[in-house]
């Protein structure tokens, strides 16, 4: 008996991207593994301000296979992941790039571990981070480190947005409606059963990444703000180690002025001290106000995306 899956191919600005894309995909269903899974591919553009909506519409009229659905405005990968999400009624459900730095070859091995093994997802990292920037690299890692030791929610260093899972555990992400969204946390978090498989870094086939170093770096503490909040921990002992020093400060200074008078200082030491802590206080109101900003947009319950148009 076949099974039936969605592939889910976010989308914004990639019209040179498509065509390529889908000749991979073609080349993939010749895979003998995949003889028995009916696949369907749903793209989601973004809010493309490109050629994009045309080359899938032109795409879609081509291939019976192919759906798309694309949104009214630029939403954000997230929301395009969860988008395909909730649209996918099949019994496996699988997230790629359309550059191509996710291989369709990898299809074939990931739908015979899950057809053969008791695992419910199937998720890919990369070996190496060969050809991506030294500083990007160093950074990227640093995260990981990091989000790890701040969060319960562990996530592997390399992990991809590339993966296959089953029905029940695609409906368990969708549960999850919140509005800020950090996918490689939330695959974490809702654990099921999970086999890595590990690929070479591969370059884009066509365009350019949309994701520049600030825009990584604000998703990187969205992740952070979003499975953590040692952050506020941290502010609080800050303050309290701070309050004490203060204190024995105080202390030493009741002491000298008792033994050898009050002999007046400079004030440049004073006005340091003042700055910094003045920047210490408008970090730690910063950190709280990251928290309340999601708070506020959580408690808004806007859409997570909107659909202006779908085949």
């Amino acid at each position: 008996m076949k099974k039936s899956a969605t592939i889910i191919v976010p989308c914004f600005n990639e019209q040179e991207a498509v065509a390529p894309f889908m000749q991979e995909m073609a080349k993939a269903w010749q895979d003998p593994r995949m003889e028995n899974v009916d696949c369907k591919i749903l793209f989601v553009n973004d809010g493309s301000s490109d050629g994009t909506l045309d080359v899938l519409r032109r795409t879609a009229l081509a291939h019976p296979q192919v759906k798309f659905i694309s949104f009214s405005r630029n939403f954000g990968k997230e929301a395009a992941i969860f988008a395909g999400l909730e649209h996918a009624d099949s019994d496996f459900v699988a997230i790629m790039d359309v550059d191509l730095q996710d291989p369709p070859s990898l299809l074939g091995e990931m739908f015979q571990i899950l057809l053969e093994h008791p695992f419910d997802c199937v998720a890919t990292k990369r070996k190496t981070r060969k050809g991506e920037p030294f500083l990007r690299s160093w950074f990227a890692r640093l995260f990981y480190k990091l989000i790890n030791r701040l969060s319960k929610t562990q996530i592997v260093d390399g992990a991809r947005d590339f993966r296959l899972m089953t029905k029940p555990m695609a409906r368990a992400i969708v549960s999850m409606r919140e509005y800020n969204r950090f996918s490689k946390g939330i695959f974490s978090w809702v654990g099921f059963r999970v086999h890595w498989l590990s690929y070479d870094n591969i370059e884009r086939s066509a365009g350019i990444s949309k994701w520049s170093f600030w825009s990584l770096f604000l998703y990187s503490l969205d992740g952070i703000l979003a499975f953590s909040v040692v952050p506020l921990a941290l502010v609080s002992m800050l303050g309290i180690f701070l309050s004490f020093f203060s204190f024995l400060g105080m202390l030493a200074i009741i002491a000298r002025t008792l033994i050898w008078g009050d002999p007046v200082s400079g004030w440049p030491s004073m006005a340091t001290i003042m700055c910094f802590m003045g920047g210490l206080q408008l970090f730690g109101m910063g950190i709280i106000g990251q928290y309340l900003s999601k708070a506020y947009l959580e408690l808004k319950q806007r859409p997570i995306y909107i659909i202006q148009e779908s085949n």
